[in-house]
């Protein structure tokens, strides 16, 4: 771990000082562990409780809380930006050893840069295109023609398909798969037939998908993946999905064949957007939200119930069930309305 002056900090990430520029700290902590030493952060007003009792070096706060702050406090908008930016200088990533373990199978038409880092039992096929200060994890597998820009990050277990092209400063975790066949099967009578797929997969630069995530290889064209793209794990993308610049994705959802998610949208946890519609720049999809139909309006949309005793669950559902019946009592209600007015 580093150590840092408030001071530095301050200066370096845009932040109002309050307290001793020279205190220093060396680790992070949640806003009710910390101790002497710590920086920790406050960013939801549902903590708020906890600021007058912190034992932390100093807080990252917003103007709002800045009075109540009973230690050192930086100032800023945006606290958990700023805190990210802090924890990633107190815990800088491990450093690159250069060099290609003994047990790597490497094609030889495939060049390693001197800069590069590959792990014990990782595979490269032929025709692969690194760029400088790469890492590569033990046991990932690279196929043929893929391309991985500078300073790409793969984890260990990490399979890329051929024909996928990765941008810059992407970060892949363990068990991510990238161009494997989408779902493709057409009916005949005798059983399903499978589809070639014979796309392949692009993706921007500072790209990260979370262990055991998923993307699959275009049926045709590509599946597209924009820049500054986020996705949890446990995510699928399925072929021909496109998703655009800066949009995050959280675990457990999922975006199937041919659907296009525009820039700077986020969708929570456990949702699904169907095939072939599309949602515009800057939605946000709550949590548990099946999107069926194109949404083309900015802003934040939701599908599902939060949960409730399972008695008024259940009277819930029942009166949801009974909408159609009641439905058509409206009708018949509007019918005669009519009739009489006539």
């Amino acid at each position: 771990m580093a150590a840092i002056t408030l001071a530095e900090l301050a200066v370096r990430y845009g932040c109002e000082l309050r307290g001793d520029p020279d205190l220093v700290v060396s680790s992070v902590a949640t806003l009710d562990a910390a101790e002497p030493g710590a920086i920790c952060f406050l960013a939801n007003s549902a903590y708020r409780s906890l600021l007058g009792s912190a034992k932390a070096t100093a807080v990252i706060l917003t103007e709002e809380d800045a009075d109540e702050c009973p230690v050192a406090c930086l100032v800023t908008p945006n606290p958990y930006a700023a805190y990210a930016a802090v924890a990633a200088e107190l815990y800088p990533a491990r450093k690159l050893n250069p060099g290609v373990h003994p047990s790597v199978v490497c094609d030889p038409e495939t060049l390693v840069p001197a800069s590069a880092e590959v792990g014990p039992g990782a595979v490269l096929g032929a025709n692969v295109q690194l760029g400088e200060r790469i890492y590569i994890g033990a046991n990932t597998v690279i196929g043929d023609d893929v391309t991985i820009g500078d300073d790409g990050w793969l984890a260990a277990n990490v399979s890329l398909y051929s024909g996928t092209r990765l941008g810059k400063r992407c970060r892949l975790h363990s068990g991510s798969v990238i161009g494997s066949d989408g779902f493709g099967i057409a009916q005949s009578e005798s059983g399903w037939v499978k589809v070639p797929q014979v796309g392949g997969v692009e993706i921007g630069d500072d790209f990260e998908m979370g262990a055991n995530t998923t993307i699959d290889r275009g049926a045709i064209d590509d599946t597209h993946i924009g820049n500054d793209v986020k996705l949890d794990n446990l995510v699928q993308v399925a072929h021909n999905a496109s998703i655009g610049d800066h949009t995050a994705i959280a675990a457990m959802s999922g975006i199937a064949g041919s659907a296009t998610i525009g820039a700077r949208c986020q969708i929570g946890g456990n949702s699904a957007v169907l095939g072939h519609f599309e949602v515009c720049d800057d939605v946000s999809i709550h949590a548990q939200s099946l999107v069926t139909r194109a949404i083309r309006k900015p802003g934040a949309y939701s599908s599902a119930f939060g949960v409730e005793e399972v008695g008024k669950w259940r009277r819930l559902v029942g009166r949801v069930k009974r909408l159609e019946v009641v439905a058509g009592q409206i009708k018949e209600l509007q019918k005669k309305v009519k009739g009489l007015i006539k």
